[in-house]
């Protein structure tokens, strides 16, 4: 011990990540500080998470028989705080890699566009990076950990910093498991140096902890009071659903994920057949949660009687929601359960088939009774929903029925649709559900391809998501009817109604076809052909796919993930009736006409391509435009 008591503590530099974060966060202010206990009981508690797991198999672990908890004590004089666990405990190896380095990557990148006094990207930082000891820093004029690991043959060590670029490594003198925290607090954090103020961050935080947190009362002479438990630590999701409050749903949401909001839904399961499931899920209210919210992966909690064996399990949920949080705890798993076979456990698959249906039946029941708050689920996570149906062909029935889409009927009294409202709104001698892909509403509202719909009152489904091709490809009808792409050019579609089509000029047979000709000389291998419109209203042109194209509806995705990306070549349909297709075909018949007319054949097909969100390089057209107008121009002051 003599040895110990006089050992020369071991200097480190940070790493120069940490170093950063260190800066900003000195350097920083804040309105939310108290986050830091929160952020040390969080980690407390995976610490006694750990070592109970360890437990389930291991009979060396050092002080078997200590009790599990959290405690904090609080010394207003001396103006420090001290919080200790008996959990897994640190070697010096780990102290090294737990607080001496950041762990996650993503971190890094982040941090080298983090600025000086940037908030919400500091707070972004903790929440989502894994990093939140290093918040105690807000605080913490100097920080001392004292750790001993659960191996009984391993040395206790102490870790020390003052938040700049260096800390401690010494030789420590403790018997007893877990790591203990000793905070010196700052002036202007004195605060926290209160029992009143910590009990109050516990119950607002950490109040559904599963371990006991102490908070030791200091007596009136300064002598150690009475310890007494602070938090909760009410299993909520073991609770019969009848007997739970709403505002503890709330509470539960909150202290789960580090979301200052409220869910927009949660799902109470308890349930003992066909298998034992005692479960909480949350749908959050945003995709996004903003600053100190714990999004940096997904998964749920999973305990098997009230122990935590998986801190973020993937597979109790199909991919696609993963969005959703909360805890499952079920007693038809073994204690002992390494979580390697957790996989491959056939109860997992029964909890999960039953918590996949329940989310379905409950996300329906939200569409059907509160739609405008399926709405507000539909903008934030819609996405997820497309991903599903395009990856999961098993549940493509629980899942179109959730699919919302917009049209060139829907209105803003009523935006969204099903597709059973689609369907019971067709036309009596329409054949297809029609939709039509593109970049945006705005461009999608434009385009060319819905001159015939228009026209004829049917209603066309608008798809602007990168994803919606993806979806498309895999989703091909819907109760029987077929979905179309309105760019398909083997559409068989009735003679349109319109009476525009028979008073409106068309160009000559034989200049047509000179038009046609002079398109396919000026395009060249871009199309693969180019023909009258039979479709075409209001639009001079329009590219659709040729009809064995199978895979069109992914060319959007290809793009945008594929470097060597290709245009696709599709053909060019052009409206005879148009004014403009008119204007150059008479224009063609005139000597010295070259010039002008290929630039309005190569701005033409730019339109389409920009029409259609797969121009390649829109600033290629600027010359071509300038060479139009000066044409116009000309042609105006003559």
């Amino acid at each position: 011990m003599t040895e110990t008591a006089n050992a020369v503590p071991e200097s480190l530099e940070y790493r120069t990540e940490v170093k950063q974060l260190l800066d900003i966060l000195a350097h920083s202010l804040y309105t939310d500080r108290e986050i830091f206990l929160r952020e040390l009981v969080s980690n407390a508690s995976d610490a006694l998470n750990r070592v109970q797991f360890e437990m389930l198999t291991n009979q060396d672990v050092l002080d078997s028989d200590s009790e599990l908890s959290i405690r904090i004590a609080v010394d207003s004089e001396a103006k420090t705080l001290t919080i200790s666990d008996s959990g897994i405990g640190m070697n010096r190896e780990e102290l090294i890699q737990n607080l001496g380095t950041i762990a996650h990557s993503g971190a890094k990148t982040f941090l080298s566009n983090a600025g000086e006094g940037n908030k919400a990207s500091v707070e972004e930082i903790i929440g989502q990076f894994g990093v939140g000891f290093y918040a105690v820093f807000m605080v913490a004029a100097e920080v001392t950990v004292t750790s001993r690991s659960y191996r009984a043959d391993d040395q206790p060590w102490t870790w020390s910093s003052q938040g700049d670029s260096r800390f401690t490594l010494t030789p420590a003198d403790k018997s007893d498991r877990g790591t203990t925290i000793v905070i010196k607090l700052k002036e202007d954090a004195e605060e926290f140096a209160n029992n009143w103020r910590v009990e109050g961050i516990i119950k607002k935080h950490s109040d559904y902890v599963s371990f006991p947190i102490y908070v030791q009362n200091q007596a009136a002479d300064g002598t150690d009071g009475e310890a007494k438990v602070a938090n909760r630590r009410t299993a909520l999701w073991r609770q019969s659903p009848s007997k739970v409050q709403p505002e503890e749903y709330k509470d539960f949401y909150q202290q789960l994920t580090f979301d200052s909001g409220e869910p927009l839904l949660h799902i109470h399961l308890v349930t003992d057949a066909p298998v034992n499931l005692r479960s909480i899920l949350f749908v959050p209210a945003k995709r996004d949660r903003g600053a100190f919210t714990n999004q940096s992966d997904h998964g749920l909690k999973l305990y098997s009687r009230k122990i935590l064996i998986q801190q973020r399990n993937k597979d109790l949920l199909p991919d696609y929601f993963r969005f959703i949080e909360g805890v499952v705890d079920s007693e038809d798993l073994p204690l002992n359960v390494s979580r390697e076979m957790v996989q491959s456990n056939p109860v997992l698959r029964q909890m999960r088939r039953a918590l996949t249906n329940r989310i379905f039946r409950d996300l329906k029941n939200l569409a059907e009774q509160q739609a405008e708050k399926y709405v507000t689920f539909w903008h934030e996570f819609g996405v997820f929903l497309k991903e599903g149906v395009a990856s999961d062909p098993a549940s493509h029935e629980s899942l179109v029925e959730l699919l919302r889409f917009q049209s060139n009927k829907t209105t803003e009294a009523e935006p969204w649709l099903a597709l059973k409202q689609y369907k019971e709104r067709m036309q009596p001698e329409q054949q297809a559900i029609y939709y039509v892909l593109g970049e945006n509403l705005k461009s999608v509202a434009r385009s060319p391809h819905l001159d015939y719909f228009r026209a004829n009152g049917i209603e066309v489904l608008y798809l602007v998501d990168p994803i919606d091709g993806f979806m498309t490809s895999m989703l091909r009808e819907y109760e029987g009817t077929s979905l179309k792409n309105v760019d398909d050019a083997g559409l068989d579609l009735p003679k349109s109604d319109d009476p525009k089509d028979d008073a409106e000029p068309s160009v000559p047979q034989d200049d047509f076809e000179r038009l046609v000709e002079r398109f396919k000389t000026v395009l060249g291998d871009q199309v693969t052909d180019v023909r009258e419109s039979k479709q075409l209203v209001s639009s001079p042109c329009r590219l659709v796919s040729p009809e064995d194209s199978f895979d069109r509806d992914l060319q959007r995705i290809r793009r945008l993930t594929e470097q060597d990306y290709e245009l696709p070549r599709k053909l060019l349909e052009l409206n005879r009736r148009h004014p403009l297709v008119v204007n150059l075909a008479q224009i063609l018949t005139k000597p010295d006409s070259d010039t002008l007319v290929d630039a309005a054949i190569g701005q033409l097909f730019d339109n389409a391509l920009l029409l259609e969100g797969i121009s390649p390089n829109p600033a290629d057209m600027v010359e071509r435009i300038q060479t139009l107008m000066e044409t116009a121009v000309a042609a105006r002051a003559a």
